[in-house]
């Protein structure tokens, strides 16, 4: 009996595209979830789960993103200096106005793996905060979401 050998894609002949996304108007959490099947490479049919097969993406107007329901003034966002006391602590709004862009990264990280791969593929995340970008060489598509 012949059985079809199951298809398995290596990191050579992965094609990289390059992503544009507007996130003006677009609610965080479904954002993100899209943005992390395009880096993962869910969205390509030789999605292989075990290689970095996912394309790139930059993301513009990160600072205005919305918020469903009353998480701008009750999500909070901690980090650590490393020392005893040392746990820093803001709201959503507060992120927004100071860092937008890490708003938009850390839900996305979040949605990706917890090991190496989920690292690699959180570097080819660009987010900017306005319309302007600097990836304009790699010729990035505009990708309605």
């Amino acid at each position: 009996m012949y059985t079809q050998k199951t298809f398995v894609l290596k990191p050579v002949e992965a094609e990289k595209k390059w992503y544009l996304v507007d996130a003006e108007g677009k609610t965080v959490g479904r954002l993100a979830t899209q943005i992390a099947d395009i880096l993962r490479g869910k969205n390509n049919p030789k999605y292989t789960p075990h290689t970095d097969s996912g394309d790139f993406v930059v993301v513009v107007n990160a600072e205005k993103v919305v918020f469903t329901g009353n998480k701008l003034d009750e999500k909070v966002y901690y980090r650590h200096s490393g020392y005893v006391g040392g746990l820093k602590e803001r709201t959503a709004k507060e992120q927004l106005q100071r860092q937008p862009t890490k708003v938009l990264m850390s839900a996305v990280k979040g949605m990706l793996p917890k090991n190496s791969l989920g690292r690699k593929q959180l570097t080819k995340l660009k987010v900017f905060a306005g319309t302007e970008h600097a990836h304009e060489a790699q010729k990035p598509v505009e990708l309605k979401l």
